[in-house]
């Protein structure tokens, strides 16, 4: 019952990343807490398997087309690996209902941003060494304390920062996701133990393959519609989440 579940939980992130190109960890972290019964900490620790395995498959292609720019992606990782590293020490002395709650927050400033207008290259909108240092420091934070790899903020710092071209900020985010997400999984030693891996490799293994499948057919529906629908998803997954955390106990 459980493989099947986890096929099935492997479809629809692979789905979620072919055709929106982003936020299977957003779907992966609840469907390991509320469908297979792992704890927030475990469920971190595994989505970080689930998330690197995508992001890995998407990012070799991007490489081969050198549509990254590896310098600039180890600058951001190396600023956030404080509190990636920090985050994924101090999750356990976090309570769950915390953890939940912080999660639920992250998945609607998320949903928020896929509804907002994609940032452009535009010389005359530029962010500060300071903000690139914050927002680097948050993206580390989410992936440590949520297995989120921060995808959706490491591409407008590419773009108001380093002045690149949207496209090439979406390799270069992918990149920043792989690095981040395979360093908090080694942060999360301590814990792999306690994880049932049968699930999330079953899960990583199925996403890859439909995420493959799915993004070669994505370009027939409207990205900004993949967009829309996808927000909503997050936003009744974290209304979801911070009802069951809250009211549903």
């Amino acid at each position: 019952m459980d493989i099947g579940l986890a096929i099935f939980a492997g479809l629809l992130i692979g789905a979620v990343l072919g055709f929106v190109g982003a936020g299977g960890s957003m779907v992966t972290v609840p469907i390991l807490i509320y469908i297979f019964g792992m704890s927030p900490l475990q469920a971190t620790t595994a989505s970080l398997v689930v998330v690197f395995s995508a992001a890995l498959s998407g990012v070799i292609p991007k490489l081969r087309k050198n549509e990254v720019l590896v310098k600039e992606s180890f600058v951001i990782w190396s600023i956030g690996l404080i509190t990636n590293l920090g985050g994924a020490y101090i999750l356990p002395k976090i309570p769950d209902e915390i953890v939940l709650s912080g999660f639920a927050l992250v998945l609607i400033a998320a949903g928020t941003s896929m509804l907002l207008k994609p940032v452009e290259n535009n010389p005359a909108r530029h962010i500060s060494p300071i903000a690139l240092i914050l927002i680097s420091l948050i993206i580390g934070a989410m992936t440590g304390l949520f297995g989120i790899g921060g995808g959706f903020l490491a591409i407008p710092i590419l773009v108001l920062f380093y002045n690149i071209a949207p496209a090439k900020a979406a390799g270069t985010s992918l990149f920043i996701i792989t690095i981040n997400t395979i360093t908090g999984f080694f942060a999360h030693f301590r814990h792999w133990g306690e994880v049932d891996w049968q699930i999330p490799i079953i899960m990583a293994v199925i996403a890859v393959v439909v995420s493959r499948l799915a993004s070669h057919r994505s370009s027939r529906v409207s990205a900004e519609t993949l967009k829309r629908a996808f927000a909503f998803l997050v936003y009744a997954i974290a209304i979801f989440t911070l009802a069951q955390t809250w009211l549903l106990k």
